[in-house]
């Protein structure tokens, strides 16, 4: 890799004001990165139906605040669900209470965080280090893999991810300021963001941050520019926000709320492997490599420079060696943790991006090719076995809308790869910098979308087909049942909970926790014949793989199929009822 020049302002951590410019780039600026990372993140919200189990979780779960009213305790198919803190579940109920209950408006927030996330990417990144940063900081945050995938999905990681950055950028401009109002300011904006990803996500949203700046503080010997950070006056805005509502679930749930809460889902869920989601120390890395694509080429360069002049020039370097340990720390912490799952290292997106876009708005500035030579190579060869990969591709052959778009996403995909690969290497003959970023640029934005839209075909145990036939049917004493495994999107589709035999899953500890509501509702195998042939009509939904080997051909049930999909297939009892 070449040598890095640490004698410019960029390098030196130094702020490249913006004295003399007038104050109207900054909301220009503001409002055209926030209509189009609108656009771009929320455009195709509704494309795609909900994902099994977890968009249908998190779907159900705000549905069931909004038709009941309770804020306090999160139930998931009517039954109490405290592994997450309700910041997210609050702002979707309220959106279903005002807009109804959609794809759209169920991912709606998701795509909103994200937009801020980028937002206030754009705004750290130039008050650092100049507009250039901060527009290249934006560009790699909104289009790089995991960030956009986390945008288009109904999780928490995305809500936590954002609070939590806005939190560190928060602090770290904070530092900048001499005491007075605006560092306080700064640290009241920190505050409230550490509140707003406890709400998020728990703890986490406290302990995550504090160790970053611990050891930051530590390791650049911080320790007397730390203060005033204004901990008494921050701490009770934290709790004010934070607090109230961990309140009210222990006092309305006063035998499981805060073992279940604090001790299952914190403690027990890092320290053992009870949720079966462990994996090897080296997991996340990976991940994270493949998360930055397509701007995963460009950073080493962007590393090599926030380390230039090593040790002990560290402290010219401040605000890189920041984000270096957010990136470092969080990556390790959850590394160390014994429940593991890509999204959970999404917070260190937003400090990637800047140290990324720092080094791109160098290049782009002074068309320094030589900086980027490297990086366009490899990514000119990963392009090129991405086209030849879209190429060979073959879908299952379970999945018949899969295959049917298949043509039509392998030719996009691999022209798309072939496109960026000529672009680029044409930049790199040209030894034009800017054609080579255009050209990830390009390729990243054609690949996301290209996979977003296609992903509308892979549905295989969506179960939004079916439930559009059987809603138009169901009378408010029909009963429905989950078989086999409990299908969570469907009782966001249907507007009504639903009865499961079988697997329970996570719900086991709400089901235990109120046996008299619960009994009624969730059942054993061994349940099953006398609760389909009670009167009434009854329809159950279940995998295709599971009706034919197991439950209904064992048990000699009398059904009649409604409905099937290439996974999934609605039966009903009535013709039992239709007999004399």
């Amino acid at each position: 890799m070449p040598a890095t020049d640490c004698s410019s302002h960029e390098l030196a951590g130094t702020s490249v004001t913006t004295a003399g410019r007038p104050r109207s780039t900054w909301l220009r600026d503001l409002l055209l990165v926030a209509v189009v990372a609108g656009v771009w993140f929320c455009g195709l919200q509704g494309l795609r139906p909900l994902a099994n189990p977890d968009e249908g979780r998190y779907t159900e779960i705000p549905r069931e605040m909004a038709a009941t009213g309770d804020f306090v305790t999160p139930r998931l198919n009517g039954v109490k669900y405290f592994e997450k803190p309700p910041l997210l579940y609050w702002l979707s109920a309220l959106t279903f209470r005002q807009f109804g209950v959609n794809e759209f408006t169920a991912r709606l927030w998701n795509g909103l965080f994200s937009v801020l996330g980028v937002l206030m990417t754009y705004g750290t990144g130039r008050l650092l280090y100049g507009r250039g940063t901060g527009i290249w900081a934006a560009v790699v945050l909104s289009t790089n893999l995991m960030y956009y995938a986390m945008s288009q999905i109904v999780l928490l990681d995305m809500a936590v991810a954002v609070t939590m950055s806005g939190a560190l950028f928060a602090f770290i401009l904070g530092m900048r300021e001499p005491p007075g109002r605006q560092r306080l300011a700064w640290f009241l904006v920190f505050y409230v963001f550490m509140a707003l990803a406890t709400l998020s996500k728990g703890l986490i949203g406290i302990a995550l941050p504090g160790a970053v700046i611990f050891l930051w503080v530590l390791l650049l010997n911080r320790w007397r520019v730390l203060w005033p950070f204004y901990p008494i006056i921050g701490t009770a805005l934290l709790l004010v926000i934070a607090a109230p509502w961990h309140v009210m679930a222990a006092r309305a749930n006063p035998d499981d709320f805060l073992w279940f809460y604090f001790v299952h889902e914190h403690w027990v869920r890092f320290t053992t492997q009870d949720h079966n989601r462990y994996q090897s120390w080296w997991f996340f890395l990976p991940i994270f490599v493949a998360g930055l694509f397509p701007w995963v080429f460009f950073a080493g360069r962007a590393v090599a420079e926030s380390l230039c002049g090593g040790w002990k020039t560290r402290r010219q370097h401040a605000e890189a060696w920041f984000f270096l340990i957010w990136i470092l720390f969080i990556v390790a912490f959850f590394s160390k943790s014994q429940s593991q799952l890509p999204p959970y290292i999404l917070p260190v997106f937003p400090a990637a991006a800047i140290l990324i876009g720092r080094s791109l708005a160098r290049v782009w500035q002074e068309g320094a090719e030589n900086a980027i030579r490297r990086g366009g190579w490899a990514f000119i060869g990963t392009a090129l076995v991405f086209a030849v990969a879209a190429v060979v591709a073959t879908a299952p052959k379970d999945q018949s809308e899969l295959c049917t778009w298949l043509p039509v996403l392998r030719t996009t995909l691999a022209g798309t790869m072939l496109a960026g690969a000529a672009m680029a290497f044409l930049g790199l003959r040209r030894r034009q910098p800017r054609i080579i970023i255009g050209a990830v640029a390009f390729t990243g934005v054609v690949f996301l979308l290209t996979a977003n839209i296609g992903g509308h075909a892979y549905d295989k145990y969506s179960t939004k087909k079916i439930a559009m036939i059987l809603k138009p049917m169901l009378k408010a004493d029909d009963r429905v049942f989950s078989v086999g495994y409990d299908t969570q999107d469907l009782p966001a589709y249907l507007g009504r909970t639903v009865s499961v035999f079988g697997d329970h899953g996570e719900l086991d500890f709400g089901i235990k926790a109120e046996p008299d509501l619960t009994s009624k509702r969730f059942f054993d195998r061994k349940d099953l014949p006398g609760q389909w042939t009670q009167p009434g009509a009854a329809y159950a939904v279940l995998r295709l793989s599971t009706y034919k080997g197991l439950w209904f051909s064992k048990l000699d049930l009398p059904h009649e199929v409604l409905a099937k999909t290439d996974s999934l297939v609605l039966i009903t009892n009535r013709p039992v009822l239709s007999q004399p």
